[in-house]
């Protein structure tokens, strides 16, 4: 019976024992509980700051956003200022470019008859230049055949000697007076020929001879040139003629000495110039 039987004082050390590990439990929690509202704050505050951070990086991409914008803005103003600008000069170009050509097309302008004046007086000089040179080679060759009809009516006239041709193309020369002659191109489409000549053993080239044109070439033993016509082009053949001086240098002294003789016979050299044609150019045609 006295084992069962429990002590006051043993009680109340466990009572005080229990009401101690409460106490340790509260505090913990009480830690804890603080430890946590810390924690919420400082999270609060962190989230605050982050949202500011944000707000404020937000404000200052939409200030830049809008800088962007103004610049952007500007610089398409002046590009269009520009492109009006280039159109404008353009427009001044064209306007002055037209005004330029209208000034010229303008036939009451007086500088315009003026111009036209100088234009007419230069055409003369050309023209009588051309004349001049005309009338030089007249004057020195003889007239120039175009035909065979023209060409004995010329050797009727006794004052220079003409043999006619026919030339094929050839790299063989064809004897034409003092002078002898290679066809080596005929054109007939632009009316031309190629020649070799050999004129007192001197090989010539003559290239583009038109139809018409002469051809001056001087030999020893005469003092006016030796002349060279074409006056017809076919394929690979030519036709024309060579005319010479009628007489030679040496023959100039017994020459004078007739002249001087004629004067008592003037009607032997009119007998020896009576002939209807020259010798060289008969024979010439009867070959």
């Amino acid at each position: 019976m006295e084992e069962e039987k429990v002590s006051p004082a043993v009680s109340h050390s466990e009572s005080h024992s229990h009401f101690g590990v409460w106490g340790v439990v509260l505090v913990v929690l009480l830690c804890v509980a603080v430890l946590s509202l810390g924690f919420v704050v400082h999270e609060h505050g962190v989230a605050k700051q982050l949202s500011m951070q944000n707000a404020a990086m937000s404000a200052a991409l939409d200030q830049t956003r809008g800088q962007v914008q103004d610049v952007t803005a500007k610089l398409n103003q002046l590009s269009e200022a520009q492109a009006a600008a280039e159109a404008a000069r353009a427009s001044q170009r064209v306007a002055s470019q037209h005004r330029t050509t209208t000034r010229v097309v303008r036939r009451d302008d007086p500088r315009w008859k003026q111009v036209q004046d100088e234009l007419a007086e230069h055409q003369k000089a050309i023209e009588s230049a051309q004349s001049d040179l005309s009338s030089a080679k007249t004057e020195l060759s003889g007239s120039i055949a175009r035909t065979h009809e023209e060409l004995v009516a010329l050797a009727r006239k006794g004052e220079r000697n003409y043999y006619e041709f026919d030339l094929n193309k050839s790299k063989r020369f064809t004897r034409e007076g003092p002078i002898s002659v290679s066809l080596r191109k005929a054109n007939s489409k632009h009316v031309y020929a190629d020649l070799e000549l050999l004129v007192d053993d001197a090989q010539l080239t003559k290239k583009h001879v038109n139809v018409f044109e002469p051809v001056m070439l001087y030999v020893s033993e005469s003092r006016q040139p030796v002349e060279l016509v074409i006056n017809q082009v076919t394929r690979d053949h030519i036709h024309g003629y060579v005319s010479t001086a009628k007489y030679k240098a040496s023959d100039l002294p017994a020459l004078s000495g007739l002249t001087d003789s004629s004067a008592d016979n003037p009607g032997g050299t009119a007998a020896a110039n009576s002939s209807p044609s020259s010798p060289q150019l008969r024979n010439r045609a009867q070959r």
